[in-house]
């Protein structure tokens, strides 16, 4: 029997055609823009990690990634944008988030928006919420793709729902394939995690998850402080924020200042004894060099078949925030359990 995902979908459902990996050059970048107006699925490299590539104006392509990924539909997905006149059209900007968006984007920020009349951006990207994360994102390939495709595209981690997201289109193959279309290779992704989402709904900006931007550099802009995070078991808000999340086959163990027999260890700035089964996320204890590290590292060592992978402390200073977010949730209790 086919096994059925978490929006209903089951492998018979999925496209089965052959998944194409090809360099980012012009002309693959042509077609991949072609394949996307289609309706079609390109999986394709920005700053943060690889994005899974749908138009964001068409129900039909939303549901396909949807059922690509196995990812439940009233989980939002952000809208990858051109530039800020571009994202003017999809929401109304308050002047903290045009303070950011001229400030940060291109980047990895995202910006929770309420929807602009006449929006394009559809309900299902948006699961059916008034409002739209949307980001311009950093990186020539997808900035070329975008305007190529002339239209929003929709693009959560190119890989199964809950697993760890990819920094190289090699690990967007071996989840996806026979799934997409085309995977666009533009070698590895430089931040390593996910763009950091602001709330810009409230009277005051409100972190919604952590990422390749620090809470300091964005407060600092702001000049004030962000409202945190809203703890609760409701439908999400916006991308990034189902409890369970990020996670390899192997169990995580947090805060570990040692190895126990049998595991693997996923190390921060010297705390394990180097071995064969230790991988450093920063010798040097940097956390911008941990995140660009981390779903790498982390895949090498779910590939090696340990039961129990242990991390060691990694500060919440400048991404670290953002990393200990992602270890925290691929650390929870999964949904099947």
């Amino acid at each position: 029997m086919s096994p059925t995902f978490l929006n209903g979908e089951t492998e018979d459902t999925l496209p089965s055609s052959l998944t194409r990996l090809v360099p980012a050059d012009a002309a693959a970048i042509t077609e991949a823009a072609q394949i996307l107006r289609a309706g079609g699925l390109v999986a394709f490299p920005t700053e943060t990690v690889y994005g899974l590539g749908g138009d964001a104006t068409s129900d039909s392509a939303v549901a396909g990634i949807y059922a690509a990924k196995g990812r439940p539909s009233f989980n939002p997905l952000i809208a990858h944008v051109a530039n800020l006149a571009a994202a003017r059209q999809q929401a109304v900007f308050t002047p903290e988030a045009e303070l950011l968006a001229q400030f940060f984007w291109p980047g990895p920020l995202t910006l929770v928006l309420p929807v602009a009349e006449g929006g394009t951006v559809c309900a299902l990207a948006r699961a059916g919420l008034e409002t739209v994360a949307l980001r311009v994102p950093g990186h020539e390939t997808a900035h070329r793709l975008i305007a190529a495709t002339g239209r929003p595209i929709a693009a959560p981690s190119a890989n199964i729902s809950g697993r760890m997201s990819p920094v190289a289109a090699a690990h967007v193959e071996e989840d996806l394939a026979g799934r997409i279309d085309m995977i666009l290779d533009a070698g590895p992704c430089p931040v390593g995690v996910e763009s950091t989402i602001i709330s810009c709904v409230e009277d005051v900006p409100r972190l919604l998850r952590p990422g390749g931007i620090s809470r300091n550099a964005i407060e600092i802009v702001l000049g004030r402080a962000l409202a945190g995070r809203i703890a609760g078991d409701g439908a999400p808000t916006s991308p990034g924020q189902l409890a369970s999340h990020y996670a390899p086959r192997a169990r995580l163990r947090l805060a570990a200042r040692e190895l126990r027999t049998g595991e693997g260890g996923l190390d921060f700035g010297g705390i394990f004894p180097p071995a064969e089964n230790v991988l450093d996320l920063s010798h040097s204890g940097d956390t911008t060099e941990a995140a660009a590290n981390l779903f790498r590292h982390l895949r090498v060592l779910d590939s090696r078949g340990f039961d129990m992978i242990a991390v060691a402390p990694i500060p919440d200073t400048s991404l670290g925030e953002a990393i200990n977010d992602r270890l925290a949730r691929a650390a929870a209790e999964r949904p099947s359990e």
